[in-house]
């Protein structure tokens, strides 16, 4: 059976999440392209396009990584125009961020999250969360 593909939108501000997020994909194998933002704003313009710009990632099975706490325009703001937005709202979204907040954790779930994930301490365990977060989009089934 041939893996489809999955075109994953990494929307974080930290370089050094963005490295080690690489770094765990190489270590479980993970091929799927990778598409980096900054921020919330930079996120939607790449998922959705502008001036008369296609989308930077393709509209074909999509899977954004999240951090919560961005500039510009934070996860849960990002979250929120994703959710109202009719050709983005099933977009699956996992929240990877630092925060430890039933506050945010509670707000993620109400719109909509696949899951929410705390950021590992150490690198091995970031690649346990990869590899967990890999078998996870193998078994869904993602328009």
């Amino acid at each position: 059976m041939q893996e489809r593909v999955i075109n994953i939108l990494l929307v974080e501000d930290d370089e050094v999440d963005v490295m080690n997020v690489k770094r765990a994909f190489m270590k479980v194998n993970i091929t799927n392209p990778i598409y980096l933002a900054g921020n919330g704003l930079e996120a939607l313009n790449m998922l959705r396009g502008n001036n008369s710009q296609p989308p930077k990632v393709p509209k074909e099975r999509r899977l954004v990584l999240l951090d919560l706490n961005m500039p510009k325009m934070g996860g849960i703001e990002l979250l929120q125009e994703l959710r109202s937005d009719p050709q983005l709202k099933a977009t699956p979204v996992v929240v990877m961020t630092t925060s430890n907040q039933d506050r945010d954790r509670v707000e993620a779930y109400n719109l909509n999250v696949a899951g929410y994930i705390l950021k590992p301490v150490t690198f091995t365990n970031f690649v346990e969360i990869m590899a967990a977060l890999k078998k996870y989009w193998i078994l869904c089934e993602i328009p």
